[in-house]
């Protein structure tokens, strides 16, 4: 079959896209005249768009009203779409610890109410990536992040909670209680939550001013949970050890 490349209209969305990519090609002071240019786009499209994307903050106007630059907004996108950085040392930390355990250990970082993962056990690699990440409510290190929101309904989709076990908790009610008992003792848990028969445990890696920006993951069988939170005064100073090395 030949490919016949599209000649529908473009999207306002594409536009917007073509948009950002230029002005983050050509820089700070981009004008309208060098966007329309480069994309050959009708002058009122471009107008159009310009305008939308200042107004959502995507884009701001230079001091001289002559030009655009990205603008604060689009942080959020390029924090998302770039990878954790964790320095050489802290994952020397982390794999010492791992070498004097039989049960997975894993860094995950929190970014703009989401989970990142940072540094993955190798050999004890993560099920569920996907689940994890996009239900923080199923896993420890999701119940830690929560537990430090001012609202933590916030990373969700309007509806019930997401059950992937039955052991999940889906009463908002429920899960409200438990993360402030995790705020008051600095734990957050699962077991059969996230995926039945694993379980998991979270400490906090505070930033300087106090909030918790990461989370250090303790993952086994659920029926090992016990003899793997005998570990937890280990992991709590790793944590504080992991901090300064983190932030």
């Amino acid at each position: 079959m030949n490919y016949r490349p599209s000649h529908t209209k473009p999207s306002s969305a594409l536009n917007s896209l073509k948009v950002l990519e230029t002005v983050a090609r050509f820089g700070t002071g981009t004008t309208a005249k060098e966007i329309t240019d480069a994309l050959q786009m009708p002058q009122a499209t471009a107008y159009r768009v310009l305008n939308s994307l200042v107004a959502d903050e995507y884009l701001a106007r230079t001091s001289d009203l002559r030009g655009f630059a990205l603008g604060h907004a689009i942080s959020g996108l390029i924090t998302a779409a770039t990878p954790p950085t964790v320095p050489t040392a802290a994952r020397s930390e982390i794999q010492e610890f791992r070498s004097r355990n039989r049960f997975a250990v894993h860094l995950v970082m929190f970014r703009n109410a989401s989970l990142r993962i940072a540094d993955e056990d190798p050999d004890y690699p993560l099920h569920s990536v996907f689940e994890m990440l996009r239900y923080p409510h199923t896993s420890a290190a999701g119940k830690l992040m929560l537990a430090g929101l001012d609202d933590f309904s916030a990373p969700f989709p309007k509806g019930p909670l997401v059950r992937l076990t039955a052991h999940t908790i889906t009463d908002a009610a429920q899960l409200k209680q438990q993360l402030e008992e995790i705020r008051s003792s600095g734990e957050a848990s699962e077991i059969s939550e996230l995926e039945e028969g694993s379980a998991s445990l979270a400490y906090p890696v505070r930033l300087p001013d106090g909030p918790v920006g990461a989370a250090l993951c303790l993952s086994s069988p659920a029926e090992r949970f016990n003899a793997t939170r005998e570990h937890a005064a280990a992991a709590r100073e790793l944590s504080s050890r992991l901090a300064p090395l983190l932030f």
